[in-house]
């Protein structure tokens, strides 16, 4: 009677019997190859009869449940758009893109060959029954084409989702909450996560530092911007129904973490918004592709070191329940947009660009700071915050231009790092405006020209101060109109160049780091920043 149960619809195994009577729900591979019975979510979004089989038992278990009282929460499916699932290329799919843009461009093809400038290789169409999905082709697809693609991806999936979270809200307990359970690697996803958690009552995380075939874990500011970011989505404090205890992996096994660091990764989670925790998992599985996924109690059902170290964390962080619950306060926020991250995976434009290192460039120094960090999407309120970073923002559009130049000019800091504001939301490079585009009046600066630093390249810059430092990835030749220089290239060309400018614009500044740049020399703009705005650290 002491425990309570969150209850996992099973919408994301399905037997086999119903792929068999209806092959059709089997999503595809790329090469148009189904997947194949036997793993996990292989069932594609866009097929009506899972959806209809889905909502079906998904109506019979609630409603059997609906009275249970300690069934407190149900968890819809499990980690939607993980491992590829988020990608599918079937027939489906393909015609329900089609009428993805059929509505999109209000049924007017001659809208969407504007927009694409499918004028451009020959790629004008006569009709959206004659447009393909973007998969493999000799060089690559329109971007604007991709985009939609990618926007038709979480189009598919939060379709589902919604469908089957409503179909719990309607049926299940006054006494019930509903939720699911996201998982890691948001920015190389196919789905808009916030869509996603809409709905839901609260927002759960499975929350994995390591995992199998890792030699270490990642960056203890990785897991700390997941946190934040899992926070950010409906603004509020939310469940780990995942937390790691002990190895991972399905066929290679991963890092085991030493004693006492899956406790500290617990207290972390706690620090960043989490106010109910559930471990991954209780005891290990004997038979299964997950044998290997170790938990607090081992195969041989004794308990041991991390039966310990778990019994010690939750009698530790019960006395602090209060703590726990109050909402974590904040003045630094980063910014992200799917669609911005979309169109980088898009044209990287470096081969050694990575989403993901980026926006820990720019965080991370504020993160060892010990600064209380959002990560919200691009259109969420800004009025509260007091700085706010942009990480390689190259979707900058009139709208946001504007809401920014307000926020700078009530007295506000923001930071913008390279290639930001070249594109519009349809990915396409903004014609007729010097870079960057809409934003460059804001930051007091004008950019002709750039180059991708590729396979490890890197280049010198040099602070007005003497302070030398490197930079690679990419670089923005930065010329002054209203900004101040902080670092300038130190290279034969373009020696005195500027990399790193500030501008004050109103009341507020905004800073332009114009590459790559090392993280100490970011840590020494995000000291200046946090003394200028009096946030304590």
């Amino acid at each position: 009677k002491e425990i309570k149960v969150m209850f996992g619809t099973p919408t994301a195994t399905f037997p086999a019997w119903l792929y068999k009577k209806h092959p059709q729900i089997l999503s595809k591979w790329e090469d148009e190859n189904e997947r194949v019975f036997g793993g996990r979510r292989q069932y594609c979004y866009n097929s009506s009869e899972y959806l209809s089989y889905s909502l079906k038992i998904v109506k019979e278990l609630v409603t059997h449940y609906k009275d249970e009282e300690n069934i407190i929460a149900w968890q819809v499916d499990n980690e939607f758009g993980h491992e590829g699932s988020d990608m599918c290329h079937c027939e489906k799919c393909h015609h329900r893109f089609q009428d993805f843009l059929r509505n999109k461009f209000n049924d007017n093809i001659d809208n969407l060959n504007e927009t694409y400038g499918t004028i451009f290789w020959g790629q004008t169409y006569n009709s959206f029954s004659e447009i393909p999905i973007p998969k493999k082709t000799i060089t690559v697809h329109n971007p604007s084409l991709v985009l939609d693609w990618y926007r038709f991806r979480s189009y598919s999936l939060n379709s589902f989702a919604h469908a089957n979270i409503e179909e719990v809200k309607k049926y299940k307990g006054k006494h019930q909450k509903v939720t699911t359970n996201l998982a890691g690697g948001f920015f190389d996803k196919y789905f808009n996560h916030q869509e996603t958690a809409n709905p839901l009552d609260f927002v759960s995380y499975d929350n994995y530092p390591v995992w199998g075939g890792l030699k270490e874990p990642v960056h203890n500011a990785q897991t700390a911007l997941s946190l934040d970011f899992i926070r950010g989505l409906k603004g509020e404090n939310f469940w780990i129904v995942e937390q790691l205890m002990g190895a991972q992996g399905h066929d290679v096994i991963g890092y085991l973490p030493r004693p006492l660091q899956a406790k500290m990764w617990s207290y972390q989670a706690f620090a960043h918004g989490c106010s109910n925790m559930l471990y991954f998992r209780y005891r290990g599985m004997n038979k299964g592709a997950e044998q290997y996924c170790y938990g607090i109690i081992d195969h041989n059902n004794k308990l041991g070191r991390k039966y310990e170290e778990a019994s010690s964390f939750f009698n530790e962080i019960k006395e602090f329940g209060d703590l726990v619950d109050s909402p974590i306060e904040s003045q630094v926020a980063v910014l992200y947009d799917h669609d911005n991250i979309w169109s980088w995976k898009i044209q990287t434009q470096s081969s050694d660009f990575d989403f993901t290192k980026e926006i820990l460039r720019l965080y991370r120094p504020f993160y060892k700071k010990n600064v209380n960090i959002d990560i919200i999407p691009v259109r969420s309120d800004i009025s509260k915050y007091k700085v706010l970073i942009l990480p390689v923002m190259k979707l900058v559009d009139k709208t946001l231009s504007e809401k920014l130049e307000k926020f700078v000019s009530q007295g506000n800091t923001i930071i913008f790092s390279f290639r930001s504001g070249i594109k519009d939301k349809d990915n396409n490079i903004i014609f007729g405006k010097t870079l960057p585009s809409y934003i460059s009046e804001l930051c007091g600066i004008e950019i002709h020209e750039s180059e991708a630093l590729n396979d490890g390249q890197s280049c010198e810059v040099l602070s007005e101060k003497g302070k030398t430092g490197s930079c690679n990835v990419f670089r923005d030749i930065c010329e002054i109109t209203t900004a101040k220089t902080l670092y300038s290239y130190d290279d034969h060309f373009y020696k005195g160049k500027a990399c790193i400018t500030v501008n004050e614009y109103g009341q507020g500044k905004a800073y332009y780091i114009g590459a790559g740049v090392d993280e100490d020399i970011v840590s020494e703009i995000a000291s200046e920043i946090l003394i200028d705005k009096n946030i304590s650290y």
